[in-house]
């Protein structure tokens, strides 16, 4: 069985321009084209289009998925590493709708409200075993411990901070502002700033606990691996890098487009004032 433009269009919330976009650009293209001209899906065009906006959905440019679609040809498995990936989302904003009702009712009835009630599905400890693999159980315990130690506004400033500055590298990047530009440079400024005061990081200052590793929800990995020492200047420039490689990364700048503004900025201020 195969699906025309007009049916994949209405079925998948997307419009047929954009599915015949896709065709010229060699994103998707249809499993036959009949004698009238029409083109029409099959089963394996519905599966790479369910794939592409998945991909869109984490913020993706159109190159960097045609990229990922390339050398990822195995769908079953991708697929796979994406549901795992949106019902660890699925837990989180769970936990996250119950806390914020939870504040909500609070509000309401003049209840106490419960620090550790409000932050649940804010944690990263969802990150636990991935920063272990890669930098040891000794620089999660210590970033751990930093987070956890905060109280309920200093961790809710911290987060508001942390949102702002994407928020800021985002409409920077869609401003078209230049990386060089004394205004992306001043938010590359921010940014460094904002990660001396993450215990975690090579550029973590020895007042905000030395440089274990940080979480990825919090901004990046440490520097040296497996407790090398700090190279502030390559850790800057490596989680730039990061930022575009890994989606959970970009998305927090308005997609790839914005992690590639993001990471060329931390470039230029690494290399001029680090």
């Amino acid at each position: 069985m195969d699906w025309s433009v007009q049916q994949i269009a209405k079925l998948a919330g997307t419009t047929g321009r954009t599915l015949r976009h896709y065709d010229d650009i060699g994103l998707l293209r249809p499993s036959r084209t009949g004698n009238n001209g029409y083109r029409y899906y099959g089963q394996e065009s519905l599966v790479r289009l369910q794939r592409i906006l998945l991909l869109r959905e984490l913020g993706l440019g159109l190159p960097a998925i045609a990229e990922v679609l390339g050398n990822e040809a195995d769908a079953e498995h991708a697929l796979g590493r994406h549901l795992a990936w949106l019902l660890q989302e699925q837990d989180r904003l769970g936990r996250q709708i119950a806390s914020v009702r939870h504040t909500i009712e609070a509000l309401q009835t003049g209840g106490k409200i419960m620090a550790d009630e409000m932050f649940d599905g804010f944690d990263h400890t969802k990150y636990q075993e991935e920063v272990q693999q890669r930098w040891g159980k000794d620089a999660y315990a210590k970033s751990d411990t930093w987070w956890r130690g905060m109280g309920a506004e200093e961790k809710a400033a911290w987060t508001e901070q942390s949102r702002q500055l994407g928020a800021d590298w985002a409409a920077a990047a869609e401003s078209g502002v230049p990386a060089d530009s004394a205004q992306a440079q001043d938010l590359a400024r921010r940014h460094v700033e904002w990660l001396r005061g993450i215990p975690g990081t090579p550029a973590a200052s020895p007042a905000a606990g030395g440089t274990p590793a940080a979480p990825p929800a919090a901004g990046g990995p440490a520097g040296g691996k497996n407790g090398a020492g700090p190279d502030i200047k390559g850790y800057v420039t490596g989680l730039g890098e990061m930022y575009v490689a890994d989606p959970r990364f970009a998305a927090n700048y308005g997609g790839a487009d914005g992690a590639a503004f993001v990471r060329d900025a931390l470039k230029i201020y690494a290399e001029t004032e680090l």
